[in-house]
Parts: structure tokens; C-alpha cells; sequence
């Protein structure tokens, strides 16, 4: 579901980017508006899916798992969803894509070492329907994911004249 966004949505999300755990009545303050309104802009947003939750952000490397690695699968089409499923019971697997072009999926990993990076691989080449696999090591990351750019965009451009 596609929902509008306004600069009050914006600035909403921004301070909830900051400070997930910001009580209403804060959130309402910083923003020099009514806690109702706050309170009815994040069932808005929580509700059509445009706000998904308020985990932590982890660092991962600051846990131990520095070696990250982007691992592009090409396999049996007719195997994706088992493959993705056995995948998502991989803790290392951060995320994954389905893609076009020569990779079916491209699949997002941190380990702890270029040792156990060899070893999820591995595993990884096991999966029956795995066909070939390309990895890119991350040697580091100058843009983390962010949509809070995305979404200042939008509104710039949706409320001018």
C-alpha cells in the first residue's frame, strides 16, 4: 500500500530514526505539535506498512563480525523458495535480493573471519538447486542503508507548487 507523505510525516520519521524509543508526548514536543496527532501520523504510517518496527540498529562489526561479503547465487528456478528458505535459517545471512541478470539472488553476509566466510560458502554451495555463486567482499561502507533521504525527497518534491 502506497500512503502520502507530508513534511510533518517526514520530520516524524526522522526524529523516530534518532530516538526509537522517544515517548509520544516527546516526539510531540520536539515537533511542536499535539501528541494526538503524533500518536494518529504513527498508526498511519505503522498500519499501511511504511513504518515496520523500531529495532535496534546493530552494528555488526562491533559484535564481531567484520568480514562482510555480498554472494550472488545463480541456481535451479524451479528450487528458489527451499533455497530461501534454508537460507533465512542461516544466521549470517543479513539479507537477501531477488535480482535479475546473471544472479538469482543476491545474498548479503557478515562473519567473524575469511575462514568462516569459506565455511558459510560452503554451506551455502550444498543447498541443492545452488548452482554457482559469485562473492564480493565489502571492504567497507560508505553509504549504510537509509531511506530517510528517500523520504525528504518525496516531500520536497510533492509539496512544491
Amino acid at each position: 500500500m502506497t500512503i502520502k507523505f507530508d513534511a510533518l510525516d517526514a520530520a516524524l520519521l526522522a526524529e523516530l530514526a534518532r530516538d526509537p524509543r522517544a515517548p509520544i508526548l516527546e516526539l510531540a514536543q520536539r515537533l511542536g505539535i499535539a501528541r494526538n496527532t503524533v500518536q494518529a501520523r504513527m498508526k498511519r504510517l505503522e498500519s499501511s506498512g511504511a513504518v515496520r518496527g523500531y529495532p535496534p540498529d546493530i552494528d555488526v562489526q562491533a559484535i564481531g563480525f567484520a568480514v562482510h561479503a555480498f554472494l550472488g547465487i545463480e541456481l535451479d528456478q524451479n528450487k528458489m523458495d527451499p533455497i530461501i528458505e534454508t537460507l533465512r535459517g542461516f544466521p549470517h545471512v543479513l539479507e537477501a535480493h531477488a535480482t535479475t541478470g546473471r544472479a538469482d539472488l543476491l545474498v548479503r553476509i557478515a562473519a567473524q573471519s575469511q575462514q568462516d566466510l569459506l565455511e558459510i560458502i560452503q554451506r551455502v554451495h550444498a543447498i541443492d538447486g545452488v548452482n554457482h555463486t559469485e562473492t564480493m567482499l565489502a571492504l567497507a561502507t560508505p553509504i549504510g542503508y537509509r531511506s530517510l533521504p528517500l523520504v525528504d525527497h518525496l516531500t520536497k518534491r510533492t509539496n512544491q507548487p
